[in-house]
């Protein structure tokens, strides 16, 4: 009699970024627009990462997801302040498992580091935007606890719009 085969859990584990893994996270970037179909909106490079995380001001702080040692999972983050809490926060600019990681609590996982991250630096929220047509990612924010705030709207200035304005500075920024 042959024992049953038992295959062995993942072992996931998540760290701090670090400037090496610029690459990783580039790609889990890229297979995130390949999912959500918008690729062609992506110019950032894997240099652009480096450059813009871990130089003298890093623009943006990362957690990364391994699946048995394997890059499968990100959370790229900046702080954030709400005047009206008092209270500082962070704000979640891209969750990012890999397909084939997914339904392992990978995504929670980063979740529940980075609100760690948060609380300890004085924090009190996590924030986000998901997109509208996107509701396998909003059920997913829902299970781990957010909620919809139905008074606030994401606007966007960039493009000529943002250079129009930029360019209509009389001189108070540095």
């Amino acid at each position: 009699m042959h024992a049953p085969e038992t295959s062995a859990a993942p072992q996931i584990t998540v760290r701090r970024a670090e400037r090496k893994d610029a690459a990783a996270i580039h790609a889990l970037l890229m297979e995130l627009a390949r999912a959500r179909d918008v690729v062609h909106k992506v110019r950032s490079s894997v240099a652009d990462i480096e450059r813009d995380g871990f130089g003298e001001k890093p623009a943006f702080e990362a957690l990364i997801a391994e699946v048995n040692g394997t890059a499968a999972g990100l959370c790229l983050y900046f702080g954030s302040y709400s005047t009206w809490r008092g209270q500082p926060g962070i704000y979640v600019q891209d969750l990012v498992v890999a397909e084939a990681a997914r339904g392992l609590g990978v995504g929670r996982r980063l979740l529940a580091e980075t609100a760690a991250v948060a609380r300890a630096r004085g924090g009190s929220y996590l924030r986000l935007s998901v997109d509208d047509d996107n509701p396998r990612a909003q059920a997913f924010y829902r299970r781990s606890g957010f909620r919809h705030s139905q008074a606030e709207m994401i606007c966007v200035l960039d493009e000529g719009a943002f250079l129009e304005l930029a360019d209509s500075a009389k001189g108070a920024a540095p």
